[in-house]
């Protein structure tokens, strides 16, 4: 399984869309705590390759990842990561 930010130059079919999410609640004393983002990041990769397996594909590609961070008060505070790319099966 693979994947790409870019399109690959192989011939492959598109299966369809998935889509991930991770998120992280931090406490009022881990308010700057944005390194945390690398892990869900990894998380929402972990998800979508899943994903792309129940799909019968083969790799991702165009994958793309937003960063969110929420405010619900004071605190908590909430880092979100969304992640989504192209499933695609490559031809034989």
């Amino acid at each position: 399984m693979f994947l790409s930010t870019e399109e690959i130059n192989v011939g492959h079919t598109i299966v369809g869309l998935v889509s991930a999410t991770s998120r992280i609640m931090l406490a009022a004393d881990e308010i700057d705590q944005y390194q945390m983002f690398d892990q869900l990041i990894e998380e929402a990769k972990q998800k979508l390759t899943k994903r792309a397996e129940l799909k019968g594909g083969d790799g991702l590609v165009g994958v793309r990842f937003n960063t969110e961070i929420v405010n619900v008060n004071v605190a908590p505070k909430f880092l979100i990561v969304v992640g989504y790319g192209t499933v695609v099966k490559l031809d034989k």
